[in-house]
């Protein structure tokens, strides 16, 4: 299947041409015209890299990128844009890009940065730990192919689990990850996400370990 790419960018000809240029090499292009726009569209598609422009009508491209890391959507992205000062490239790479280009650039190199960047994405998004399938980027956890209905915590809790199999897992340790010191995380909140994963995964052992923690066991 081709990689889905979302592109910003409110000049017409250029976006036009660069769709042509992106879907001659193998991918589906969504082109948007403004900020508001790409960021509704973001709802309701799932891309693989985000290809923006920053001085875009209704939302700028740092600005709309910002909003996405802050939903938690580390979907790769690339800055297209004329901005050559220092100040402009500190923003955009605070604003959680991964790569940038200034117009104009060689189509060739924008193919072969854009290329590396889905690979890496593909190599770190779906990882394979016994039955078990962790998608990173869409924060998604399968089991026997069945997709969990997972809370916020329930996935982050069984990702530390998936990421340390059959070792002890402390419940310091599990404090300290899924909460800040402002939360108020405790051991008796942590036995309600472990008695739930244990629910969802009647099949799976997950060991209570006394006075230590707890342990996914293979």
């Amino acid at each position: 299947m081709s990689s889905k790419l979302l592109l910003l960018e409110d000049d017409v000809l250029f976006g036009e041409t660069l769709v042509d240029l992106l879907e001659d090499a193998g991918y589906q292009v969504s082109l948007f015209l403004n900020g508001k726009d790409a960021l509704d569209a973001t709802f309701c598609n799932q891309y693989d890299l985000y290809l923006l422009d920053i001085n875009v009508p209704l939302l700028d491209g740092v600005s709309l990128l910002s909003a996405l890391r802050n939903a938690d959507d580390t979907t790769p992205a690339i800055f297209l844009t004329s901005h050559t000062d220092k100040a402009m490239l500190k923003k955009s790479f605070l604003s959680g890009c991964d790569d940038y280009l200034t117009k104009p650039f060689d189509s060739d190199e924008l193919l072969l940065r854009l290329e590396a960047l889905l690979k890496r994405s593909r190599k770190n998004v779906s990882e394979k730990i016994g039955h078990f399938k962790h998608d990173a980027q869409h924060k998604s956890i399968s089991y026997q192919e069945q997709v969990l209905e997972l809370s916020k915590k329930e996935y982050e809790l069984l990702v530390i689990l998936l990421n340390n199999p059959n070792q002890n897992v402390t419940k310091e340790f599990i404090l300290a990850e899924l909460w800040s010191a402002s939360d108020g995380g405790s051991e008796g909140a942590i036995r309600v996400y472990i008695n739930r994963l244990k629910q969802l995964l009647p099949a799976v052992k997950i060991e209570n370990i006394r006075g230590i923690g707890y342990k996914l066991v293979f």
